[in-house]
């Protein structure tokens, strides 16, 4: 059974930085996909950025240029990091893979931008 364990929020700033990790255990195969979302009170989850096991990404508009998706060749962790932080980038952000076509999420972690 795959796990994902998420670290690294907390409270920033505005114009801060914070990274999120989030590392996948059970899987004895790179995981194809692993991505990053986030949910905002009252809302549905958001996909904010993935990264492929090619190191192929996507960035959300919102997020472009501030976030950064990364992992390294062959690992199942994956890294979120964030720069120049807003107020309404407050949410919590879960980590999301796919295994044997199952949607795997992570427990989340709160990140509070506040000044």
């Amino acid at each position: 059974q795959v796990r994902l364990v998420e670290s690294g929020g907390g409270l920033v700033q505005p114009g801060g930085s914070l990274r999120l990790s989030c590392s996948a255990s059970g899987s004895n195969n790179t995981l194809p996909v692993m991505a990053w979302y986030r949910q905002f009170p009252g809302k549905q989850r958001e996909l904010v950025a993935q990264i492929t096991d090619g190191g192929f990404t996507y960035i959300a508009n919102s997020v472009m240029g501030r976030f950064t998706i990364s992992r390294q060749k062959g690992q199942n962790t994956v890294y979120l990091q964030m720069n120049n932080l807003r107020n309404e980038d407050t949410a919590i952000y879960s980590c999301y893979t796919a295994f044997q076509g199952s949607g795997l999420w992570g427990q989340g972690t709160q990140v509070t931008v506040s000044p």
